[in-house]
């Protein structure tokens, strides 16, 4: 498996040429941000506290940030849920109230222009595929987001990947040290399932093994960017267990481009060195042999950036087929 942090050139391929601004939401469970990109850059975004008394509070918001943020042509929309992209409807949400809201359709009838609502993970993994003046940077892209949790997102051809009903990507739940003697949980609150990724390499994992060596909660990346050793271990640690999961996805993929987002990722190479030699180590032989593993460029804006993607991509398609050509998914 390859570790320069060169990236093979991709086909030249746009994803932000359309007839009109875009706006890009990325919905967190406690800010909200939107950003215009007029097809050549982002703007700021403008940030607000993130409205959670309940799901007609929370559209009322959106509406009225979207509306403040100027006109557009289509609108891209980035949630924390589990999202049934060709309806728009949020299947299960964490952090924000809009489960069972069939959000898509709502905002195009409040805002009259065409909108689109994926998970914030995926939508993050299309502006990390993404260069800064719109152009493929890597053709095949797997993301993981290492937060509170773990998530993940797929680009495949320089598209998303949702799989049969826009749940894929899961990637948290890819289960890494399963324990067969075991019963599995049945129910979906008893998720995430022991040895599951996000149990063992997610912020919350951290926190546990910041307990164990006597780490303050909620320092152990400051810590260990300081040099503190207990740090430094439990860091590495995370690491490891991150590369076995990167490794699957790899083995899985075999993507150009695995990137590692999310709040412990500001642990930069403390965590990716790790994560580079067990995967190195769980990838089969011949697999991966141009992936290379790095940290996300976008940070904080990689979900509004893609979300501003995903409405220019998608609005592109729908012309496409308005014209007669051939939609793909």
């Amino acid at each position: 498996m390859a570790m320069s942090p060169e990236i093979p050139p991709a086909s030249r391929s746009r994803s932000v040429d359309h007839d009109g601004p875009v706006i890009g939401v990325d919905v967190g469970g406690t800010k909200m941000a939107v950003a215009v990109h007029d097809g050549v850059t982002l703007h700021a975004a403008r940030l607000r506290a993130t409205d959670t008394r309940a799901s007609e509070a929370l559209v009322e918001q959106l509406v009225d940030a979207i509306r403040a943020a100027g006109d557009a042509v289509a609108v891209g929309v980035a949630v924390p849920s589990v999202v049934d992209f060709e309806t728009g409807r949020v299947r299960s949400s964490v952090n924000v109230p809009l489960a069972d809201v069939p959000l898509r359709t709502v905002l195009r009838e409040r805002l009259g222009v065409p909108v689109f609502v994926d998970n914030d993970a995926t939508c993050a993994a299309l502006a990390e595929a993404y260069d800064d003046d719109g152009e493929l940077l890597a053709r095949h892209l797997v993301m993981v987001t290492v937060g509170t949790g773990v998530g993940g997102g797929i680009v495949i051809d320089g598209r998303i990947y949702r799989g049969a009903t826009g749940a894929a990507a899961e990637l948290g739940h890819t289960i890494v040290g399963a324990d067969l003697r075991r019963t599995p949980c049945a129910e979906s609150e008893d998720f995430p399932q022991p040895g599951s990724l996000e149990s063992l390499a997610s912020g919350r994992a951290l926190n546990e093994l910041a307990r164990e060596h006597g780490i303050p909660a909620g320092r152990t990346v400051e810590l260990a960017c300081e040099g503190d050793p207990a740090a430094l271990a439990a860091v590495e640690l995370l690491g490891r267990r991150l590369g076995v999961g990167i490794a699957n996805a790899i083995n899985t993929f075999d993507p150009d481009l695995v990137v590692v987002g999310g709040g412990v990722s500001a642990a930069g190479e403390l965590l990716l060195a790790p994560a580079r030699e067990e995967a190195a180590r769980f990838t089969l032989t011949g697999v991966g042999t141009r992936t290379q593993i790095r940290r996300a460029r976008y940070g904080p804006q990689a979900g509004v950036r893609g979300a501003a993607l995903l409405a220019a991509q998608e609005v592109l398609s729908e012309q496409v087929t308005s014209r007669g050509g051939h939609r793909s998914r």
